[in-house]
C-alpha cells in the first residue's frame, strides 16, 4: 500500500496569553489605532454582556446567551469582512454584529422578545440570529452562491458552535461549498462545551479544522482569544474567497467564561479548576497588557473607557425599555405575500385578544 493524499492542520497565535507578540505581525497590527478600536470594541462587548445578564436576573430581559470571554473571536472576524459581505450568526455574536453597525438597543430588544430587534439598522442584509444548530450553513452556502453566479466580490461569513459541527447540515454545506469553490468562511467557535457535553465526547476528531478536509477546502486552526490571529487568519480567508479560492474552515480555539444561557448553570458540569484556568488566557486581559506595556493605553484611559462603555450601554437600555409595545399583527408580517385564509383567522383573533386584555 502507499499514501494518496496527506494533510496537515496550521495554528496561528500571535498574541500569547500574557500579552507578548509571536510570530510576524500583519500590516494593520502595526497600527495602535486600529488595535484600540477593537480593544474598545471588546470593552464595550463585556459591559454590554454584563449589563444583559443582570437584567435577565432583575426580570428586565429574557433568557439571554452570554458572550463572555469570546470577544476577540467576534470582533476580530468583523473588523476582516467587508461592509457588503452577509453575515450568518449563531446566538452570541455580538462584537461582529456591533462591529458592523447593529445597535445595542437592537440586540436588547430581541432577546426580550421582540422580532424587531433584528431589523438591523446598520448591516440590512445580514442575517438574523439562528437558535436552530446548524441550519444557518446551508443558508450561507447560498448566499454564497448567488455571490459567485452574479458575479459579486462578497463573501458569507457563518459562524457555527462546536457542538454544530456533528449537524449534518453543517457538513452538507460544507461540501456544497467546496465543491463549488464558492466564497464562503465559516467560523467554528470551539469554546470547549456544547451546553454541557465536552468537545472531547462529541468527536474523536483531534481539531475540528481537520473537518475541512473531506470537503476539500482549506481548514485552519487559531487562537481564539487572540485577537490580532483572528483578524489575520480571517483576512486571509476572505481574500481567498473573494478572489475565486474558494471556501475556508476556520477553528477559533477560545473558552465560553460563563454559562451556556441565562437557563443553564455550567458548575453542575464544569470544573472550577477550567474556569479559573481560561480567565488568565482571556482576550481583553492580554490584548490590555500587550496596549500598556508599549505605551498605547494606560489605567486612566481604562477608567475613561469603562465609563464610556457603561454610559452606551445605560443609554441603550433606555431605548428598548422606551420603545412601545409591538402589534400582535408583527407576528404574521414577512411571512406571506397575501397571508392564507387560516392565518389571517388566527391574526384576526389575536386582535380582539390584545383589544380586550386585562
Amino acid at each position: 500500500m502507499h499514501s494518496v493524499a496527506s494533510f496537515d492542520i496550521r495554528y496561528r497565535q500571535l498574541l500569547d496569553a500574557a500579552g507578548i507578540p509571536t510570530g510576524e505581525w500583519p500590516g494593520f497590527a502595526h497600527d495602535p489605532a486600529q488595535l484600540l478600536a477593537m480593544y474598545r470594541m471588546m470593552t464595550l462587548c463585556r459591559v454590554f454582556d454584563t449589563k444583559a445578564i443582570n437584567l435577565q436576573r432583575t426580570g428586565r430581559l429574557g433568557t439571554y446567551a452570554p458572550c463572555t470571554g469570546q470577544e476577540a473571536t467576534h470582533v476580530g472576524v468583523g473588523a476582516a469582512m467587508q461592509a457588503d459581505d452577509v453575515l450568518f450568526p449563531v446566538y452570541r455574536e455580538y462584537g461582529t454584529q456591533l462591529w458592523r453597525g447593529v445597535t445595542l438597543a437592537g440586540i436588547y430588544t430581541y432577546w426580550n422578545g421582540d422580532e424587531r430587534g433584528t431589523w438591523f439598522d446598520g448591516p440590512r442584509q445580514d442575517f438574523p440570529w439562528c437558535v436552530p444548530i446548524a441550519s444557518q450553513m446551508p443558508h450561507a452556502a447560498g448566499a454564497a452562491m448567488a455571490f459567485k453566479v452574479r458575479g459579486q466580490a462578497r463573501c458569507a461569513v457563518a459562524y457555527i458552535g462546536d457542538g454544530g459541527t456533528s449537524q449534518g447540515a453543517f457538513y452538507e454545506a460544507l461540501n456544497a461549498a467546496g465543491a463549488q469553490a464558492l466564497p464562503l468562511v465559516a467560523v467554528v467557535v470551539n469554546n470547549g462545551w456544547a451546553i454541557s457535553v465536552p468537545v472531547a465526547e462529541q468527536t474523536a476528531a483531534r481539531t475540528l479544522a481537520q473537518k475541512a478536509i473531506a470537503a476539500g477546502i482549506a481548514g485552519i486552526q487559531v487562537d481564539g482569544n487572540d485577537i490580532i490571529a483572528v483578524r489575520a487568519v480571517m483576512e486571509e480567508a476572505l481574500a481567498r474567497a473573494r478572489n475565486g479560492g474558494g471556501p475556508t474552515l476556520v477553528e477559533a480555539l477560545t473558552y465560553r467564561l460563563s454559562d451556556h444561557t441565562t437557563a443553564d448553570d455550567a458548575t453542575r458540569y464544569r470544573p472550577a479548576g477550567e474556569l479559573e484556568a481560561a480567565w488568565q488566557r482571556e482576550p481583553l486581559l492580554r490584548t490590555r497588557h500587550y496596549l500598556q506595556a508599549h505605551g498605547h493605553w494606560s489605567d486612566t484611559q481604562e477608567a475613561a473607557l469603562r465609563a464610556d462603555c457603561q454610559a452606551q450601554v445605560d443609554a441603550a437600555v433606555s431605548a428598548y425599555q422606551a420603545l412601545p409595545a409591538a402589534s400582535t399583527d408583527s407576528m404574521f408580517e414577512h411571512l406571506f405575500a397575501q397571508l392564507p385564509h387560516d392565518l389571517q383567522a388566527q391574526q384576526a383573533s389575536a386582535r380582539h385578544y390584545a383589544a380586550h386584555k386585562g
